[in-house]
């Protein structure tokens, strides 16, 4: 666990250290935010946020790559994810300062998968009727859409200050701690991919939300957010995708069906926000990438909350998922119950202020 501590702390580190660097070597560019109808900011704000993530990723793997422990977590599987990480970085670095289109940006997302795959990083089995072990042309097709879906998913939850920042960071830490456990509790290998993957991935996350925090100095961008969820949905993978489920349905009472469910009821906030997203638009006979104002932090805005309490609020959802699905790994299921019901009250009484607030404000407005 040090080892790894200190790879995440080393993360958070360097991108916080480089980031206001990258912030003006941005401005510099030409790669920074306008003010648009549907934008909250208010002035404009450098992007290529990825790349300070994208540096700190790189040196820190450089660095712990010496480490007796994490060292062994450098094979095939982590080559492939830093080098497709590159490539969808640099993808969303050219769409930060030129606006690349929809096509192009999916295009690229599904060659970056196809790095994934190239270096083993593919989903090899479902839950259905038991365990169901796919093809292999089946599986990279699973792998494909999987990764592009948790990219666009967290591409799509980035319209607030440090929004997609902290969900990637909580999202991490929960695959983080599972994997761990499990590697404790269960004896599997702890020095793996997932494990060095999600580390780094909290400790950029941690190291660049002081500056993408509201009022933020920088924002992510395409570079930033397609970065993080190409990360995240590899750990996934690796996780859960390769993970021998006999074996842990062996080791453990818990359902089979939870390596496989962990990554989207983790990621059920962004997943849902997108989902609906999609659906709003093509009702209303738009394509699903026409931006819009009525995204769950939208709809929180209007309902009166502060940018910082709703970027709150979902930060909290996030966690009422997150959480509480580690803890039912390993644990009794009421205790994730119970997790969960003090989560989803924490957050449903942070809109219960705002409420009451904003009816105080209506009554002295109409009697002054």
């Amino acid at each position: 666990m040090r080892e790894y501590l200190l790879t995440a702390s080393f993360a958070a580190t360097i991108c916080f250290l480089i980031t206001p660097w990258v912030a003006r070597f941005a401005m510099q560019s030409g790669a920074f935010m306008k003010i648009r109808e549907r934008d909250v900011h208010k002035s404009t704000t450098p992007r290529w946020g990825g790349l300070a993530m994208w540096a700190s990723m790189s040196v820190t793997m450089i660095v712990v790559s010496h480490l007796p422990l994490v060292s062994k977590s450098f094979g095939r599987e982590a080559q492939g994810i830093f080098l497709a990480g590159t490539f969808i970085m640099l993808l969303g670095a050219l769409d930060d300062r030129f606006d690349l289109d929809a096509i192009t940006k999916s295009a690229g997302q599904a060659l970056a998968a196809g790095i994934l795959l190239l270096h083993g990083v593919q989903i090899l089995w479902l839950p259905i009727n038991g365990i169901l072990t796919l093809p292999p042309a089946i599986g990279q097709v699973v792998t494909v859409i999987f990764v592009m879906l948790v990219i666009n998913a967290v591409n799509f939850v980035d319209g607030l200050d440090g929004l997609a920042t902290g969900i990637v960071a909580i999202c991490a830490t929960a695959f983080f701690i599972f994997s761990y456990i499990l590697a404790v509790v269960n004896g599997f290998n702890r020095a793996g991919a997932p494990s060095l993957i999600t580390a780094i991935l909290v400790g950029i996350c941690i190291g660049f939300l002081p500056h993408n925090f509201h009022p933020a100095k920088i924002f992510m961008g395409d570079s930033g957010a397609m970065l993080l969820g190409l990360l995240l949905a590899a750990s996934a993978i690796t996780l859960t995708g390769q993970i021998d489920l006999n074996a842990i349905s062996q080791s453990s009472s818990r359902s089979t069906f939870l390596p496989l469910l962990l990554p989207f009821t983790i990621l059920a906030i962004p997943l849902l926000d997108l989902g609906m997203a999609i659906v709003r638009r093509l009702r209303a006979g738009r394509s699903p990438f026409a931006a819009d104002r009525e995204h769950l932090h939208h709809r929180l805005l209007s309902m009166g909350n502060s940018h910082r309490r709703t970027t709150f609020i979902l930060y909290t959802w996030t966690a009422m998922f997150a959480i509480p699905t580690v803890i039912a790994a390993f644990a009794p299921l009421w205790i994730a119950l119970v997790v969960a019901c003090g989560m989803l009250a924490f957050s449903l009484a942070m809109m219960g202020d705002t409420a009451r607030k904003n009816s105080e404000e209506k009554w002295v407005a109409t009697h002054v």
